[in-house]
């Protein structure tokens, strides 16, 4: 028989794959066997949530209605600069997450601009 055979042939000691599993590099076993967690875990306690006084949803939406406000009154007076105007406070307000107030404003502005641009010349 050659060396092949004779392997085939052994029958494996019992528990031979936990006990490889665990084994170090150099073949002792370490003092445990076990898989253990070394992560720190985060409780309710340890969270901090930011609160600041002066945030809250009020001042989030006061720069739509500010947004909106410009954007119509471009319509009446100066609408490439109030147009300009109202376009950029409702991208503004859009990033503080008055998203609804924002796009009204953003297309207010637009209206007003390109009503100015294109058709008020012709009439």
């Amino acid at each position: 028989m050659d060396e092949r055979e004779k392997n085939t042939n052994a029958q494996a000691p019992p528990h031979h794959g936990d006990r490889a599993m665990h084994q170090d590099y150099i073949g002792v076993e370490p003092e445990s066997s076990r898989d253990e967690e070394y992560a720190a875990e985060m409780t309710a306690e340890d969270y901090e949530t930011r609160k600041h006084e002066g945030d809250n949803g009020e001042v989030n939406t006061m720069y739509g209605w500010i947004a909106i406000a410009v954007s119509v009154i471009s319509f009446f007076m100066w609408p490439i600069v109030l147009g300009a105007a109202g376009i950029i406070l409702g991208f503004v307000s859009r990033g503080r997450g008055a998203d609804t107030l924002g796009n009204i404003a953003i297309a207010a502005g637009a209206i007003s601009i390109l009503i100015t641009l294109f058709i008020l010349p012709f009439v």
